[in-house]
């Protein structure tokens, strides 16, 4: 059923780009674009031609002149699909999400736990505060936090992400999105948004309401292309009076028509280039909404591309954020099995990410498996903020575990002393940026546990990707210098900032900055609003405070701080994709020169036929299969300028290259295998064979 509903909806949005492609045909939308404007101009004379060839009076067979005006018409309208399918994918977005939120059914609870009474209310009656039940083959109603149960949740409608997650009360994944699908289990959530304000609410109005302006580089190409557009048509339109003076003085019957000198113009300005331009700026937004990210303009879009220093914090973005426990350190007398064996036991009750990775570094170094205390009859001591200790009591043995000072309290009221050893090496891991744990049975300190805060499974590949491509990574961070340095060498990161304060960050932007480099950095709390403004590429998280939202020119919806590294790979997509695009649009016309000049010329002289390389047959079938070739080759880009040619973590030079050797030879090689055939057609169905 699901792999129907995909079939239909690009149904849907294939044949809504095929409407709005004629509603563009108005005149006041083509004079957007200078180049397809042209053309646009171009079709009605040549099918004005036509239309006087239908009364007797044409300047060349009428089929031929028709065919010229068909595919004209055909380049224009192909340009203005390519445009309404990247738009139509975005409204697409806009109603797949709308369904994800209109029509569900909330089970409302009337208190927060698993058997209370049920109220059936719509989704969109619930308010911030509300607490309603979901389970398996239901979806979340709202935003909301999970206050009980753990579940898989399928957020495919939202994130994109096949893959479900695992949703739980507590932690860092205890987040819900409205119109997500609960997969296993149940889940009790509290509604945290207000009506009409959720996640989806925002994506639908972003999507519609959406209007993308040119970016600088974008009106630069377009100033250019249309300077090309301008030259080609003065020299087009002194050929028609200056081939009539030729045949006067020669006595050739035969000038070149305006029919083959409007197809010369259409076949040597940009086109395909023109026609897909716009195009490949609107996915590339696109793609950035499907990151869940808004771009404030464009223009950010485009900096994200060519930035080359990033800035990034340590705490959730190079790191996990939750410290894990790394190592098991036994006191003198004590295995490291049996210390580990004890820690992972007082922990079972630690519902906080430390105690979870506890029992978890346990199970992976020794093969402990977790235990239910409560079947061995075990008394739990559960892990508070006060006590900042977690453990059990079981068979006279008391064993706990927790912050130091707080567990050598505890055995010193067992009648036991913490042994300088632990003490020391308590003081060591603190200097070091970790946070010690003792772990003690009765009056006896058994070790301590490393926690420390973990590099994110990736990153040092992800940063030497960005080395390749050139960009270079600083981490700011307020740890110690030696903690940072430590930090910074796992992550593989290039420099990095410790003990960083506002005016720090700002003065590093700056200095960056100074040396002609674009920066790009990410910040959620007021303290980070200077330096966001200062950046060049500034992504702000939705959950940060409104100072640095508004000091952003881009917001992150997911909260997420590692989206920064997507984001420069998306701006990249769209400056390579724009890029490559015009290397084979240049290609490409300077190749249909060889097809379509020798064919206009020829009625002036003969001896032009020598130039005919392409060998095409005849006049009238060379400028058809021009055109023809003209118009098929937009559509054949469109996929790849809608989906943006795939981003390589190389050098410039490397990646200049590699554009010139694939785009700008495949652009000169196209049109001399596509026109040809087209030709061969043509004369083999008797469509242009009549000679001038």
């Amino acid at each position: 059923m699901s792999t129907f509903r995909l079939r239909a909806g690009r149904k849907q949005v294939h044949l809504r780009a095929v409407q709005d492609s004629l509603r563009k045909l108005h005149p006041r939308v083509q004079m957007r674009n200078p180049v397809m404007f042209v053309v646009y101009v171009g079709s009605f004379l040549v099918t004005a031609l036509w239309i006087q060839a239908l009364a007797g009076h044409g300047e060349a067979p009428t089929g031929y002149i028709f065919g010229v005006a068909a595919w004209l018409w055909l380049t224009v309208l192909f340009a203005n699909y390519a445009e309404a399918l990247a738009e139509g994918r975005g409204r697409a977005q806009a109603e797949s999400l709308r369904e994800a939120r209109e029509g569900l059914e909330a089970r409302q609870l009337s208190e927060p736990r698993k058997g209370a009474v049920e109220i059936r209310v719509p989704a969109t009656r619930l308010v911030k505060g509300d607490h309603v039940i979901v389970e398996a083959g239901e979806f979340v109603p709202a935003d909301g936090e999970v206050v009980q149960g753990v579940a898989s949740v399928d957020e495919s409608a939202v994130t994109g992400e096949s893959a479900p997650v695992i949703r739980e009360s507590g932690g860092d994944r205890s987040a819900v999105t409205g119109g997500t699908k609960v997969l296993s289990d149940w889940l009790i959530v509290k509604v945290t948004s207000e009506p009409g304000k959720g996640f989806l609410d925002r994506m639908i109005t972003l999507v519609e309401a959406a209007k993308r302006g040119k970016t600088p580089n974008e009106i630069a190409l377009s100033i250019l292309l249309a300077g090309m557009t301008i030259v080609f048509l003065v020299v087009c339109a002194t050929l028609y009076p200056m081939s009539k003076y030729v045949a006067g003085a020669t006595g050739l019957p035969n000038p070149i028509t305006v029919t083959a000198l409007v197809a010369l113009l259409v076949c040597l300005i940009p086109t395909t280039i023109g026609g897909l331009l716009s195009a490949i700026g609107i996915a590339g937004m696109d793609r950035l909404i499907r990151a869940n990210v808004v771009a404030m303009s464009g223009r950010a879009v485009e900096a994200a591309g060519d930035v080359d220093v990033l800035l990034l914090d340590k705490t959730g973005t190079i790191t996990l954020g939750n410290r894990q426990a790394t190592e098991f350190v036994p006191a003198p007398g004590v295995t490291p099995e049996a210390l580990a064996d004890a820690a992972q036991l007082a922990s079972l009750a630690d519902e906080t990410p430390e105690g979870r990775s506890i029992v978890v570094l346990a199970k992976n170094k020794f093969g402990f498996r977790a235990r239910d205390l409560s079947e061995m009859g075990a008394k739990i001591v559960p892990f508070t903020a006060r006590t900042r200790m977690s453990g059990f009591d079981w068979q006279g043995k008391s064993v706990r575990k927790g912050a130091p000072d707080s567990v050598a309290e505890w055995v010193k009221s067992q009648g036991g002393e913490v042994p300088k050893e632990c003490r020391a090496l308590a003081e060591t891991m603190s200097r070091e940026g970790c946070t010690p744990l003792f772990v003690a049975a009765g009056p006896a300190i058994l070790g301590t546990v490393r926690l420390r805060d973990v590099v994110k499974g990736g990153m040092k590949e992800r940063f030497a990707e960005l080395r390749r491509m050139g960009i270079k990574t600083v981490m700011i961070t307020g740890d110690n210098p030696l903690t940072a340095a430590a930090i910074a060498a796992e992550a593989g990161v290039d420099d990095f900032v410790a003990q960083a304060t506002p005016e720090d960050k700002l003065r590093v932007i700056r200095k960056h900055q100074a040396d002609g480099r674009m920066v790009a950095m990410t910040g959620d709390g007021t303290n980070d609003a200077p330096a966001l403004a200062q950046a060049d590429v500034a992504v702000a998280m939705h959950t940060g405070t409104q100072a640095a939202k508004e000091a952003g020119n881009m917001i992150d919806l997911d909260s997420n701080p590692t989206k920064l590294l997507d984001i420069v790979n998306i701006g990249k997509q769209l400056l390579i994709t724009r890029g490559t695009m015009t290397t084979f649009s240049i290609a490409n016309d300077v190749a249909k020169y060889f097809a379509i000049l020798p064919a206009v010329f020829l009625p002036l002289h003969k001896n032009i036929a020598m130039f005919n390389i392409m060998g095409l047959k005849t006049p009238e079938s060379a400028i058809l299969a021009s055109v023809i070739f003209n118009a098929l080759i937009i559509v054949a880009l469109v996929p790849l300028a809608l989906r943006g040619v795939q981003h390589r973590p190389v050098s410039a030079a490397r990646a200049l290259r590699d554009n010139i050797l694939i785009y700008g030879v495949g652009g000169l090689i196209a049109p001399f295998v596509g026109i040809k055939l087209i030709d061969m057609l043509l004369v083999a169905l008797h469509l242009a064979g009549v000679k001038s």
